[in-house]
């Protein structure tokens, strides 16, 4: 196993948006990171233009296009990550969906999945009901790659907040909860890799695991 420079800034990536140019979720998804880079994260983001670029994940096909392999490989170096998704029809977008079905590919790591990362989660909906259960959906994803939920997520209507450009919101309180996940996310990293510069003999996971089944299956 090679040794673990703790001195370095954790990568946190972000992963959503829609296949409209400057949406409220990549914006919001924005406000996470810079929260992320104030606690002392680098942070790269992958929004809804190169999620759009993504074809649909085939596990039973092996071959993989250059976005694909671009998305899993910075996952695999990332320390936590921050995902947000619109809430369409009661759960997660198709266009986000996809993206996580294609760290399928992370199964045979050292750390498979998002194992021993924690992840902060956003959702944006034009209403208070879809955001609570797309919220609830979208942690039950991140527990299904064996990722580590942030404790707080932000849910976010979009009938009461406007994100007006990249760098503005009209409700105070939704960009500290924006920053709260995305520190939460960078905090759980710093100290996460802490523990594993302090535990030489320590991996990616808290116990040893057999290799994990496929979460996705080919029908």
């Amino acid at each position: 196993m090679t040794s673990f420079d703790h001195h370095r800034r954790p990568l946190v990536i972000g992963i959503g948006g829609t296949t409209r140019a400057a949406s409220s979720t990549e914006r919001a998804l924005g406000f996470a990171l810079r929260g992320a880079e104030a606690a002392g994260a680098n942070t790269r983001l992958f929004g809804g233009t190169f999620l759009h670029s993504l074809p649909h994940y085939a596990p039973e096909h092996n071959e993989r296009t250059d976005e694909q392999l671009e998305l899993i490989e910075a996952v695999r170096h990332a320390d936590a990550l921050i995902i947000a998704t619109p809430g369409y029809h009661g759960g997660v977008s198709g266009l986000v969906k996809n993206a996580l079905d294609t760290l399928e590919e992370l199964r045979a790591d050292e750390r498979p999945y998002l194992d021993g990362r924690a992840v902060g989660c956003i959702v944006t909906a034009y209403g208070w009901q879809a955001a609570g259960s797309v919220l609830t959906s979208l942690r039950s994803i991140v527990h299904a790659l064996r990722g580590w939920p942030t404790p707080f997520g932000a849910g976010i209507n979009t009938l009461e907040t406007r994100f007006e450009t990249s760098d503005t919101c009209s409700d105070a309180k939704v960009v500290d909860q924006l920053a709260t996940v995305g520190q939460q996310a960078a905090q759980f990293a710093l100290a996460f890799n802490a523990h594993r510069a302090a535990s030489p003999n320590a991996s990616g996971s808290a116990i040893p695991q057999a290799q994990p089944a496929r979460l996705l299956h080919a029908v």
